[in-house]
């Protein structure tokens, strides 16, 4: 991590964040995901994540919002693959199941998607998935927002 005072060295620093996404755009799909897990566990969670990289042979790069704990594992799929390859898949379920053994939470600003959807009732625990199912009845008696969406 690098921080600085100087008002020039912090716009590089953050002309540098900005040209990330556009420089993995060149690599292939990025599928950008995030996870927010304690400060304290943020190294163990990068080194984490190259590993399940490494284990599963997809590309995951991870840029990061240090101050909040909030992690941007970006996986990077081959953009002629039809849908999300088996490996990529298995690589973000293993990344998000970090997330919650660390502490952490599915998303830190992304919110959950279809990507997420199948590991939100883990963290929520059934009680509360079924509340969120409930208020979402509530607002949309007619399923009508967000269709086949987590709730």
């Amino acid at each position: 991590m690098q921080t600085t005072q100087d008002p020039d060295e912090a716009e590089a620093l953050l002309a540098a964040r900005r040209l990330a996404l556009p420089a993995l755009e060149r690599l292939g799909r990025p599928l950008i995901e995030d996870i927010a897990v304690p400060r304290s566990r943020l190294a163990e969670a990068v080194r984490e994540i190259r590993a399940i990289s490494a284990r599963h042979d997809v590309p995951v790069f991870t840029l990061a919002h240090a101050a909040d704990g909030n992690l941007h594992p970006i996986v990077v799929v081959d953009p002629s693959s039809d849908g999300l390859p088996e490996a990529a898949w298995e690589a973000a379920g293993e990344i998000f199941a970090l997330a919650l053994r660390l502490g952490g939470t599915l998303t830190g600003e992304h919110g959950v998607g279809l990507l997420k959807r199948q590991w939100v009732a883990e963290e929520l625990g059934p009680a509360a998935h079924a509340l969120q199912r409930k208020l979402k009845e509530v607002f949309d008696p007619r399923g009508i927002l967000n269709p086949g969406k987590c709730l």
